[in-house]
């Protein structure tokens, strides 16, 4: 499909970054804005275009960006039948790592798995990063700068990002080290930061309280596989498969009803999975996904985010975390792989429950 930049930009204001005053919102992607899951794995399926006929004579590992662009890179390699792997800011449990930072972000470590790089530092010829939006492409040099150390320059090097807004600079230092760039659209981010500037920040924010509530439902699903660690996206594809018709064996069939899947954190694609399914069943389904992004919220007509609700992370319950614009509907599943911490779920429930009766957790093991 072919896109443009008013499909896929939306600028937010920051909420206490220094760094970076503005963030692109992409209305497609399934992570701040309520989406179709269907367009948003289109979406994420086209970038795979871009690349996978110059490169189907190599063998690929594509490494998905935590947070935003986990679901990106799984489907991703679903289309171009790769291995896959994302960053991860979550502490796995008897596992070295690799490093690096992400500049401009509100969390800057990163993580990527070297146990798991070094598995399959043999059998691939090229790495693909990929990212919802290149601006300066610091991050991914600051990775690979670290892979070509730790590796001896084994493998080759590409980038596929939904947006690129690099300048022409930043454009030939990747030209110079060989770096092949992909994206959907071009962007200039120029004015973004100006725009932001002009948004007033007076939305409506909500401080989810823990109170205990027993207005849902849980489904345990066991036989995760996690993403955060090596996996053949074909794979991948079919745990969500299995998930899926797990979860339906223990609803019902399910059609005809307006429903939000909502994933978490780092854990999107399996959310979006699941969303499309139940669109396939006859639903009106829209998708999004908790942040760690702090995002100022507005009333302008055309600014993309209006609610706010600040969450204790179901990852973690000293950190904060982010839902924005909750609609009304008739069911509501949370996917999520978090262990079950009640005291974040509790924030979450309630701040569903604002205007949700019926909600389902569904955390995959």
């Amino acid at each position: 499909m072919e896109y443009t930049e008013s499909d896929l930009v939306k600028i937010a204001k920051r909420e206490n970054n220094t760094k970076r005053n503005y963030l692109v919102v992409d209305p497609l992607q399934g992570k701040h804005i309520p989406v179709q899951p269907s367009k948003a794995l289109t979406l994420f399926s086209s970038l795979a275009d871009t690349f996978r006929k110059k490169y189907q004579n190599e063998k690929l590992l594509l490494v998905g960006f935590a947070e935003t662009a986990t679901a990106i890179g799984a489907q991703a390699a679903i289309t171009a039948g790769t291995k896959y792997i994302q960053t991860t800011r979550e502490v796995i449990s008897d596992v070295e790592y690799l490093f690096f930072s992400e500049e401009h972000s509100h969390a800057t470590e990163q993580k990527l798995i070297k146990d798991d790089i070094d598995q399959i530092a043999g059998k691939v010829d090229r790495i693909v990063f990929i990212e919802d939006e290149v601006t300066t492409g610091n991050t991914i040099l600051n990775i690979i700068n670290i892979l070509e150390k730790q590796y001896d320059g084994r493998f080759l090097y590409a980038v596929a990002s939904i947006l690129n807004g690099m300048d022409a600079e930043h454009m030939e230092i990747y030209k110079n080290r060989g770096i092949d760039l992909h994206y959907l659209v071009k962007t200039d981010h120029s004015m973004y930061a100006r725009k932001a500037d002009e948004y007033t920040g007076n939305g409506q924010y909500y401080d989810c309280i823990d109170q205990s509530t027993d207005a849902y439902m849980t489904v345990n699903i066991p036989d995760k596989m996690d993403a955060r660690r090596l996996v053949d996206a074909f794979s991948y594809e079919k745990a969500c498969e299995i998930l899926w018709n797990s979860l339906k064996k223990k609803t019902g069939h399910i059609t005809g009803r307006k429903i939000l899947v909502i994933g978490t954190e780092e854990f999107m694609f399996p959310a979006l999975y699941v969303g499309r399914e139940l669109e396939k069943e006859g639903n009106e389904v829209l998708c999004h996904s908790t942040t760690r992004s702090p995002i100022a919220v507005g009333m302008e007509k055309e600014y993309p985010l209006h609610c706010r609700y600040e969450l204790k992370s179901l990852y973690d319950v000293h950190r904060k975390t982010f839902l924005y614009d909750i609609g009304e509907y008739d069911h509501v599943f949370v996917i999520t792989d978090s262990p079950e911490i009640k005291e974040s779920q509790n924030t979450l429930l309630n701040a569903l429950k604002i205007k949700n009766k019926h909600i389902t957790v569904v955390r995959w093991y």
